[in-house]
């Protein structure tokens, strides 16, 4: 049975950083992209960041180019998305997503259920 369990969401002020872990199991981790999406309510579904099996190729949203690094921990079959100088447009449910493809759309053939990410201003 896959999983993709998200930790690591929270409340945060607006400058502040969160650091969201994703551990898979299931799944052999290493030939897998994984994905960062974002989800505010009302609105769609929207890519983050993703990365590549080994961890050199990583793709961003402009909104958080410079802010936002995305890595893996293959050892731990992890992937985890450092986010700094947070801002109150940041605030969705962030989900983390497996796919054997490094794409930016939001059809990855794996999901988490989410954590909720919370700015204040």
């Amino acid at each position: 049975q896959v999983q993709l369990a998200e930790s690591g969401g929270g409340l945060v002020q607006a400058g502040g950083s969160l650091r969201l872990s994703c551990a898979a199991s299931g799944i052999t981790f290493t030939i897998y992209a994984m994905g960062w999406f974002r989800q505010a309510p009302g609105k769609e579904r929207e890519f983050v960041a993703a990365v590549s099996l080994r961890g050199k190729t990583t793709l961003y949203r402009d909104s958080v180019k410079g802010r936002f690094t995305i890595s893996r921990d293959n050892a731990k079959n992890t992937v985890y998305l450092q986010m700094n100088s947070l801002k109150p447009e940041d605030t969705a449910v962030y989900f983390c997503a497996a796919d054997r493809l490094l794409i930016t759309t939001p059809t990855y053939h794996y999901w988490g259920q989410g954590t909720q990410v919370t700015v204040s201003s």
